[in-house]
């Protein structure tokens, strides 16, 4: 088939994300995809026929990517669809899963696994087995809401009983969730526990990424999430080698929004970019478990970068979330350093450099953070001593997801990113301008 400038993408997964799956597309190198994505955790969690935890949307094909490259996914605009939507800390429910209830949902009753459900009224109890009428929800909440947008969704408002309730009996109106979308709206359960919260909206992906080589639930596609794939009871059961397959598309990085890059590893042919489980807000770590999932409309440049074989993706997000000491330095800064190396007699020894985020993950926040260095050594050719020296004194270690995934930020030599092919895409994202 013969590649597009841009792909609408409105088809999404059961949860799976599986390389022997054909794949949409294929998609321009330099192309563009516009997708209509569906809400993320909670909706699919209280909907046991999807097995992955998340509905993202089918993988895309990008033309030229080959096993060893990486694609240079851009964000170039995040727009927020859902009128209102809700969320809260989770608690799974005993005798409704085998293993594990994001991917192996069970009915208590009759047995069935990935039940096919629907929805009897409203409430923590309105999800039914489609079979035999039992509560078959995997999920329920210990401290939730509802939240509402306004129109230009800049901010929302926590909704009271009579709010919740509202949403709850209208609610793939007001979550917007896309025709193909097969979840069950997470409104339906009316939570109100906080009422009045006001909450600013700053949207990103909390999925974005490559398919794995193999197939894996798609909210396990992470190392602290896969984790709970080792030695499950389940089809999708793996061991800590095959793991290694992953790709870390759910990264949940709140960074990942418009304006930032996500250089994603090829580990099939054509790559096979997914995206989902947008988020109206979050604070570093998404601590409750989950945040704001909303439906909505985004649009990606993607472009291949040949041989460059990282192990995971590298973000570089927009200026403002840098962390303060891996910024670009200014002019005046520049002129600074040079005046203190003339002082010692050493100005032709210093630095040109500019800042990439690696992401890291693992069962717990330490082991994410060895696995984002190690990473970002073996990517640069540099030592992992050395990537501990940088990110100490010219980046951070930042928590995307608790409970292990974060980024390992610093200033990367500009001799390194040349030998990468990547001077120039960092160049254009950072350029310091007065």
């Amino acid at each position: 088939m013969k590649a597009v400038e841009s792909l609408m993408v409105n088809e999404f997964t059961d949860g799976i994300l599986d390389p022997q799956k054909e794949m949409l597309g294929p998609v321009k190198n330099g192309g563009h995809i516009i997708a209509n994505t569906t809400p993320g955790c909670w909706g699919p969690m209280i909907t046991p026929c999807l097995k992955g935890g998340h509905e993202v949307t089918k993988p895309v094909y990008v033309e030229g990517a080959e096993v060893g490259d990486m694609i240079a996914v851009h964000i170039k605009s995040i727009r927020v669809t859902s009128i209102a939507t809700a969320s809260g800390n989770d608690a799974p429910v005993e005798g409704r899963f085998h293993g594990d209830p994001f991917v192996a949902g069970k009915c208590p009753d009759c047995g069935t696994m990935n039940p096919q459900t629907v929805i009897k009224g409203i409430g923590q109890e309105s999800i039914r087995c489609a079979e035999c009428g039992a509560d078959v929800t995997p999920f329920r909440f210990t401290n939730a809401y509802t939240i509402a947008f306004d129109d230009d969704k800049k901010v929302g408002i926590t909704l009271d009983k009579d709010g919740a309730e509202k949403t709850a009996h209208s609610g793939h109106y007001y979550m917007a969730t896309p025709e193909n979308s097969i979840q069950n709206p997470i409104v339906t359960f009316a939570p109100h526990d906080l009422q009045g919260v006001i909450g600013r909206l700053r949207p990103f992906l909390g999925q974005l990424g490559t398919t794995p080589s193999r197939a894996i639930p798609d909210s396990h596609n992470a190392g602290d999430f896969g984790s709970f794939l080792i030695g499950a009871p389940h089809e999708y059961t793996l061991t800590s080698e095959e793991l290694e397959d992953r790709t870390d598309g759910h990264m949940d990085i709140n960074r990942v929004r418009e304006g930032a890059v996500v250089l994603c590893p090829v580990k099939v042919p054509g790559g096979g970019i997914y995206l989902g489980d947008m988020h109206a807000m979050q604070g570093d770590g998404e601590i409750a478990g989950h945040t704001t999932d909303v439906s909505g409309i985004v649009t990606l440049q993607v472009s291949v970068i040949k041989g460059v074989g990282a192990e995971g993706p590298v973000l570089l997000p927009v200026k403002e979330d840098l962390p303060y000491l891996a910024r670009p330095f200014s002019n005046e800064e520049l002129k600074r350093a040079e005046n203190l190396a003339e002082t010692w007699n050493m100005k032709s020894n210093l630095e040109s450099s500019l800042p990439l985020s690696f992401v890291g993950t693992g069962a717990t926040l330490n082991e994410a953070t060895t696995n984002g260095m190690e990473r970002a050594a073996a990517l640069l050719g540099i030592s992992v001593p050395e990537v501990m020296n940088r990110s100490t004194i010219t980046g951070s270690i930042e928590i995307g997801r608790h409970p292990g995934v974060v980024t390992v930020t610093f200033l990367v030599p500009e001799t390194h990113l040349k030998n990468l092919n990547l001077l120039d895409l960092a160049r254009r994202q950072y350029t310091y301008k007065e």
